[in-house]
């Protein structure tokens, strides 16, 4: 059979468009694709939650891909591995307590649940700002404003487009892209001891991997923060390429914002 380019064309853009506008008004958007915000997306949507992903780069996975220094192996420890085991990801017992996955395999196997499980993923997007609505006397987070990421790049004024979602994850890692820009475009406090982002510190794997779980919350009306965003907002280590945490910390999210919506 002929290939005729034009309908190659339209079957692309036909099927992008339905994808997003069904994404035009969600329950929860997640900015960052990388290992909490993947792993975030897969619980949600196993729920049937109306679930998407916003990832600045051509490509997902955040830090995992790399393993530690482009060494693409991860390491989680006992707690983080019934994630892995539940994903279909192997794993191999190094030590007693420390087991590693290959980090493509890890990284592809989460993007495949998450979409697989309903979840969208719109890589090339950059989140440049948020929707501030005040409701019941609050000020709340109600939506995003996305652009094209070679747009942002290369510093073109195109104005951006809106989505709507009832909760927003801040996903983004050591940047706090969202929050940041939260915090330097309005008279807001954070849920933090300061009221601001306290930062991250420097490496301490064995309490960040705990901090991550327990600072993965709301930290403002319908923000919530996950993976390494969660110690840099409100003010712990970092962990290095053990990443047991930053699965947990999807896994918490998740539950959390399912408890608020039901």
């Amino acid at each position: 059979m002929p290939i005729d380019e034009t309908i190659v064309t339209e079957a692309i853009a036909t099927t992008f468009f339905e994808k997003f506008k069904s994404s035009l008004d969600l329950d929860v958007a997640i900015v960052g694709a990388g290992p909490s915000g993947l792993t975030a997306a897969w619980k949600l949507a196993e729920k049937g939650l109306n679930v998407a992903i916003f990832e600045r780069k051509l490509s997902i996975g955040g830090g995992m891909w790399g393993g530690g220094v482009t060494w693409n192996i991860i390491v989680v420890q006992e707690e983080g591995k019934h994630i892995l085991d539940e994903a279909g990801i192997p794993t191999k017992e190094f030590k007693k307590g420390y087991y590693t996955a290959d980090a493509v395999l890890a990284t592809t196997q989460l993007a495949a649940k998450a979409t697989l499980s309903g979840a969208k993923i719109f890589n090339c997007f950059s989140v440049e700002d948020v929707v501030l609505r005040v409701i019941d006397g609050e000020k709340r987070v109600t939506g995003i404003v996305i652009n094209s990421s070679p747009i942002e790049i290369a510093g073109l004024h195109v104005d951006p487009v809106v989505i709507k979602c009832k909760y927003l994850i801040e996903a983004t890692g050591h940047d706090l892209e969202v929050i940041n820009t939260l915090i330097r475009k309005n008279d807001v406090r954070l849920f933090t001891p300061t009221g601001k982002i306290e930062g991250e510190k420097s490496m301490w794997a064995d309490v960040a991997e705990a901090h991550t779980l327990d600072n993965t919350k709301e930290v403002f009306p319908g923000v919530f923060v996950a993976g390494m965003a969660a110690n840099a907002c409100f003010g712990s280590y970092r962990m290095g390429p053990i990443f047991g945490g930053m699965l947990l910390s999807g896994v918490k999210v998740a539950e959390e914002i399912i408890k608020r919506l039901k």
